[in-house]
């Protein structure tokens, strides 16, 4: 792996006030939206931090688009942008368009399906201060994280594809798979561009090219809960496909 690339850390320091900006790619999540525009709101005000969320939409079927708007109504255009696309493009486009519309020079990425609960972004901000690191991952696989709403199978073949993907390309991180993220802006562009994989295997390879380019990583343990609303589509021939593409990264990771 590289060493530390110097001259992008010494560009994460800053004088001035640090904005978070939360970006929520949305596919039939209207029932889920308004609570986790809620939470966000709650536990990120209560702590004074600086923030906005943007809504990446991907023409949902069900009105997710219509409940948007109206939550931009509730809580103001500063804090609510949206961003309606055709249709689904792909997770690296919509968190790329997502960082369009964005401000801040941070940049938290989360489902907006409830698995991820903001309380924990304030604790993200905390071990990035503490560190002065490029990035901070949430982790199930440490102590104080864990999953809720998996049954045993799923729990199994989840560590076991965790663990094979870590083996082979040692990421520098014990969740490789996970989505709930911060970023420094700028690095995350960098990241983005550079990514050729799609599915779950997007997130493996964002830790593994980070780690490649010699960012630091932070880890926070968090608890991931199954999605309350909406249904939840992994299956034992996704992770077939997942260990398939994570062989095929491995081969061609350079």
């Amino acid at each position: 792996m590289s060493t530390k690339n110097r001259s992008d850390k010494s560009s994460s320091s800053t004088t001035t006030k640090d904005k978070y900006t939360i970006i929520l790619p949305t596919y039939k999540e209207r029932e889920n939206l308004p609570i986790i525009i809620w939470l966000i709101s709650t536990e990120l005000e209560k702590c004074f931090i600086d923030y906005e969320v943007v809504i990446v939409e991907d023409n949902s079927p069900d009105g997710t688009l219509e409940v948007a708007q109206q939550l931009q109504k509730i809580y103001g255009e500063d804090k609510i942008k949206i961003l309606s696309r055709p249709g689904k493009m792909g997770l690296g486009s919509a968190y790329m368009d997502g960082i369009k519309k964005s401000t801040g020079n941070w940049v938290i990425l989360m489902d907006a399906d409830l698995s991820h609960h903001p309380k924990f972004i304030p604790q993200f901000i905390e071990k990035q201060k503490k560190l002065d690191c490029e990035i901070v991952t949430g982790t199930r696989y440490q102590s104080g994280g864990g999953v809720f709403g998996w049954n045993l199978y799923r729990k199994l073949t989840s560590r076991v594809a965790n663990y094979i993907a870590s083996v082979l390309l040692t990421p520098g991180v014990s969740d490789l798979t996970g989505s709930f993220r911060l970023y420094r802006k700028d690095v995350l562009e960098k990241l983005i561009t550079q990514n050729k994989s799609k599915g779950y295997v997007f997130q493996v390879e964002m830790m593994v090219r980070a780690n490649q380019l010699g960012y630091q990583i932070g880890e926070v343990p968090i608890t991931f809960v199954d999605r309350i609303f909406g249904v939840s589509n992994l299956d034992s021939g996704e992770i077939v496909g997942f260990l398939k593409s994570v062989l095929n990264l491995f081969m061609n990771i350079e």
